[in-house]
């Protein structure tokens, strides 16, 4: 059983290399399941019963089951929410430079990434492009995933920086510039412009722009003596799409069941996609009104709901043990994580870690708890942002890893089974 938890999880992180695929892929999952596609952009038709799903911005989806009962009492709200972005490098604009006969890309930061893990390693390219349409107003965006090792960023040799060892910091613009080829005297700087149009199947001149994401090439895979450990870019946070995508397809409850996932939060969700936007509000506000719901109503339903914020959290690392909370040290395969911080970058309060403690006793899930040490300031998660917004009692969970923001982290096999059974608890 647990076996096909960790085939189910690689197999979506294969096919998810930019945010763009996350959300395609998901988006198949929901049409797999009987979940029928909105368009953000046009009018809806609700139904009691009904499953449904729209895409937002390429990059963002949001997901929703409408039961029979009361979507207004207590308790008839209930949310999980998730990314579909990861930390990284991104391609910029005309990235094509050719430097002494080497064809290499110009590149910028995505999020907080550990920048010597992308060193030394096959990458590919995947993401969106936007090609010349009927008309200015309408391009037409396709995904494109090169799918084979295609680039590289190699290091500078030990002999010829002697302190590398010591801890070298690496410049983004001169360290990180990924190498694409050896073009020779004659190379253009086109080189990369035209691949992206080979890829999507067009002239050179009808691509008009793209938002490209680099990925390490190699699989995720189980490892450890016994293989309880999975290896794996994306972990964070497609561990937590993959949760969700299953607690929402798992039945139609009585109220109103969401799962959305946000762009954007590697990168502080403030844009039009991420879980600092109106687009939650928005969404309920048209649900509710759909089902015949005056705007009081509406806000009875959301004041009395719930939402789970779900992302992946520290798990204690054996070299580094002295860096987690002396009395809160989650550690792979001994269950999810209930991370709280009294300073609110997770959304964590009393109430909220009850409620989840309770659901986990209930089913015999596994459970841990994690706060920041005291004079570490940690990160953060969308949870806070987007129940500010939408304020909604919210709590944080997620699978606790090794080596977060490295282009290849390390979780516990049994813990994304232990994750998956609470988002399904939660939403029965």
């Amino acid at each position: 059983m647990l076996y096909g938890y960790i085939v189910d999880l690689l197999d979506f992180i294969n096919k998810s290399p930019s945010p763009w695929h996350t959300a395609m892929v998901a988006g198949e999952q929901l049409e797999n399941a009987g979940f029928k596609q909105l368009d953000w952009d046009a009018a809806w038709e609700i139904e009691a019963g009904g499953q449904y799903y729209v895409r937002l911005y390429g990059a963002m989806l949001a997901a929703f089951t409408v039961g029979n009962g009361s979507m207004t009492k207590k308790n008839s709200l209930r949310i999980v929410a998730a990314h579909t972005d990861f930390p990284g490098l991104r391609i910029k604009p005309a990235a094509g430079m050719v430097k002494d006969g080497y064809g290499v890309l110009n590149i910028e930061g995505y999020g907080g990434a550990i920048l010597y893990s992308w060193l030394d390693r096959p990458l590919s390219v995947a993401g969106k492009v936007a090609l010349r349409g009927k008309d200015a107003f309408s391009p037409e965006s396709v995904l494109i995933d090169f799918g084979r090792p295609l680039i590289t960023i190699p290091s500078l040799a030990i002999h010829m920086n002697r302190q590398v060892n010591d801890g070298m910091a690496l410049n983004k613009q001169k360290d990180l510039l990924p190498l694409a080829a050896v073009l020779g005297k004659a190379g253009s700087t086109d080189f990369f412009d035209e691949l992206i149009a080979i890829e999507a199947g067009v002239a050179p001149a009808d691509v008009l722009a793209y938002e490209l994401n680099i990925y390490p090439y190699e699989s995720g895979c189980q490892l450890g003596i016994a293989g309880e450990m999975i290896s794996s870019p994306r972990l964070d946070n497609i561990t937590s799409v993959v949760a969700c995508l299953a607690g929402i397809k798992a039945g139609i409850g009585d109220g109103l069941n969401m799962a959305v996932f946000f762009d954007n939060e590697e990168i502080g969700s403030r844009s039009k996609q991420g879980a600092g936007s109106n687009n939650l509000m928005q969404l309920l506000e048209r649900i509710y009104i759909h089902r015949g719901y005056s705007r009081e109503e509406m806000w009875l339903g959301i004041n009395g709901g719930f939402m789970i914020s779900v992302d992946v959290a520290h798990g204690l690392h054996p070299n580094y043990p002295d860096k987690n909370d002396p009395t809160n040290k989650p550690v792979l395969n001994n269950g999810l994580v209930i991370k709280q911080a009294a300073s609110q970058s997770y959304a964590s309060d009393a109430e909220g870690v009850a409620v989840i403690k309770a659901l986990c006793q209930e089913a015999d899930i596994s459970y841990q708890q994690f706060v920041n040490r005291s004079d570490m300031p940690g990160g953060a998660t969308l949870g806070s942002i987007a129940s500010a917004l939408v304020p909604i009692r919210t709590i944080d969970v997620g699978v606790p890893i090794l080596a977060m923001h490295s282009a290849r982290e390390t979780m516990g096999a049994a813990d994304q089974q232990a994750l998956t059974m609470l988002i399904k608890r939660f939403f029965q």
